[in-house]
């Protein structure tokens, strides 16, 4: 998923909701070839790429690589774990 691909250019502003929830956004920063270990969360999230190259990968058996703009949802109780495949900057919305 990228969010480019949420709006047309049709429109010089244009708006559309992600993620619904009473919750918080937590940014993240994920040097080269580290690693956001494995663990899980109560709620379901949302992880969004701002800059750099990551992949997200659950359980479940999902592999995703997230680049500049793209986003994933991340549901609960699923085992899941990042690693930077370059110096990344994300958001976590919960």
């Amino acid at each position: 998923m990228n969010l480019k691909n949420n709006h047309t250019a049709e429109k010089a502003v244009s708006a559309i909701l992600l993620f619904k929830g009473e919750g918080t956004a937590t940014g993240l920063q994920i040097l080269q070839n580290q690693e956001l270990k494995e663990h899980t969360t109560k709620v379901p999230a949302l992880l969004l790429c701002i800059l750099g190259e990551v992949v997200f990968e659950n359980e479940k058996g999902i592999k995703e690589t997230l680049r500049n703009g793209d986003y994933i949802p991340i549901e609960a109780l699923v085992k899941h774990w990042v690693i930077a495949k370059e110096d990344s900057q994300l958001v976590l919305l919960k």
